[in-house]
């Protein structure tokens, strides 16, 4: 970076920057005031409400007083059951990528800090949870590996000297804003000497899009193992796992969680590679083998497929099962998340990947978002990965998909705009800590469109939606006391109660 972005100057700039351009949701108390250099986030003082529609977002309202619950059983729309807490929220994040690096770059220094403390900052999304990959993804500048040296078993020639350009200074101007920033890892394919196909792909390129130079004999197809599952390529690439994690620590960032493959069902004509649950199975325990060496967690993912059978297949192979802390899931894989929660309770869920859209950046997919976070939530989903956290405008990846992003960057003008994924994801991200507990909010009166989180100062966040297109008022019971909430038509809102107010 040309100018360095610490947590004090980055939440100056973004209090300036932000209030000059017109970006709601900035305190003025921020304004050409340097932030606390304090790891903590601010303790959680006040009652408080923001609301967003389209084209208007993150709006304070006065938020109603709490009143006594009223006798009457139906006025009360929705009980949220401050006695019945759930899963503990690991937190909430995006993906780093060359791609929203280098839109980052487009910008002069002084948005860049503020483009990113809109992400990480205490008065932006205060994300605490991110991805990054391991190689080449299909947000990468082109495809790479960090050994192409054919059959380099020592991994001589291991480098992560591609990384140092791109995504090691991303994670870094992050850590600046979130010193506790947790990271965690996947690949998308592995060296392509390792593959039996040697290619990087496991497709032809979609209609219209350059060729990827992938031949008939070097595709991958679904159900099929694309790596080659001899036990010294098995151990070589799970030491390739470890080379990636110790450099990158070497480099001031640890890697706290891999998992073994992104999509390891999907042939992609992007970095891909298709596993059977066999062949994973066969993986894993080298793979934990080599992290119990640096202390990072083995989780399993991603899960793109909604048939649990397949995460129960990994399962049933003991040494396996013994090295998997948890599962991401993401995509289609969210149609097996109450199976993953009923079969297997003890192990971690976190949704790994928002699904990225066509670069429309528009209501209509937040909402959608929307619905899909809180399916992820009320399935007991601790973490909430979303997938892009910057691109270009047209959001276009290197293999022909354009997507969505939280801020969307004119490279060409060197500004940046907050598309409406950022709100919908700030709604919960900006409150809802590390470690709060998600609450069960119920209603018998159809009010069933919220999610509800006790932090660990015992404040309350609660997000309501109203769907429909005029206003409603809902009253929630918390506790012993009542809040009557008028939500305007088509609207999400956030609610904050601090502990106190809950007494």
């Amino acid at each position: 970076m040309d100018s360095a972005v610490n947590r004090r100057g980055a939440m100056a700039l973004i209090g300036m920057g932000a209030a000059a351009a017109g970006v709601p949701g900035i305190t003025a108390a921020a304004r050409g005031a340097p932030a606390p250099a304090a790891l903590a986030r601010p303790a959680i003082t006040g009652a408080s409400w923001v609301a967003t529609v389209a084209g208007r977002p993150w709006q304070a309202r006065p938020l109603p007083a709490l009143a006594p619950v009223p006798a009457d059983l139906f006025a009360v729309g929705a009980q949220v059951r401050l006695d019945a807490p759930r899963q503990t929220i690991a937190g909430f994040g995006g993906a780093f990528s060359e791609k929203g690096w280098d839109a980052l770059q487009a910008l002069p220094p002084a948005r860049r800090a503020q483009a990113l403390a809109a992400l990480f900052g205490d008065d932006g999304c205060a994300f605490n949870q991110c991805r990054t990959p391991i190689g080449a993804n299909d947000i990468s500048r082109g495809w790479y590996s960090y050994d192409e040296t054919p059959d380099d078993y020592d991994l001589a020639h291991f480098s992560i000297a591609n990384d140092r350009e791109t995504l090691i200074p991303f994670i870094k101007a992050a850590q600046g804003l979130r010193p506790d920033l947790k990271v965690w890892a996947s690949p998308w394919s592995p060296p392509t000497w390792m593959k039996k196909g040697g290619h990087y792909a496991q497709a032809p390129a979609w209609p219209g899009q350059p060729s990827n130079g992938i031949t008939p004999a070097q595709l991958g197809q679904e159900g099929s193992d694309s790596f080659r599952l001899d036990d010294r390529t098995l151990a070589t690439y799970a030491r390739y796992f470890r080379r990636y994690v110790e450099e990158y620590a070497k480099a001031g960032i640890r890697i706290d969680t891999v998992m073994p493959q992104n999509e390891f069902n999907s042939a992609q004509p992007f970095p891909s590679c298709c596993w059977t649950p066999e062949g994973l199975a066969r993986f894993i325990p080298f793979l934990a083998q080599e992290m119990d060496k640096v202390g990072t967690r083995v989780f399993f993912g991603t899960l793109e497929r909604g048939n649990v059978e397949l995460f129960a297949r990994v399962m049933a192979h003991p040494q396996a099962a013994a090295a998997i802390k948890g599962i991401g899931v993401q995509w289609a894989g969210k149609d097996a998340l109450g199976p993953l929660r009923e079969r297997w309770p003890t192990l971690e869920l976190w949704g790994s990947e928002q699904e990225c859209g066509v670069g429309t950046n528009d209501w209509r997919y937040a909402r959608y978002g929307w619905q899909t976070i809180r399916r992820y939530f009320e399935n007991g989903a601790s973490a909430w990965t979303y997938w892009n956290l910057v691109m270009p405008e047209g959001g276009m990846s290197g293999w022909g998909w354009p997507q969505n992003s939280l801020l969307v960057v004119d490279t060409k003008a060197g500004t940046f705009r907050m598309g409406e994924d950022y709100w919908l994801v700030r709604h919960l991200s900006a409150h809802v800590r590390a470690g709060a507990r998600m609450v069960p909010v119920e209603s018998f009166l159809g009010y069933v469109d919220q999610l509800a989180f006790r932090n660990p100062d015992g404040s309350l966040v609660l997000v309501a939606s109203n769907p429909i297109a005029q206003p409603a008022t809902v009253t929630y019971r918390i506790g012993s006391k009542a809040l009557a909430l008028p939500m305007e038509a088509d609207s999400l809102n956030t609610v904050v109660l601090p502990a106190d107010a809950l007494a």
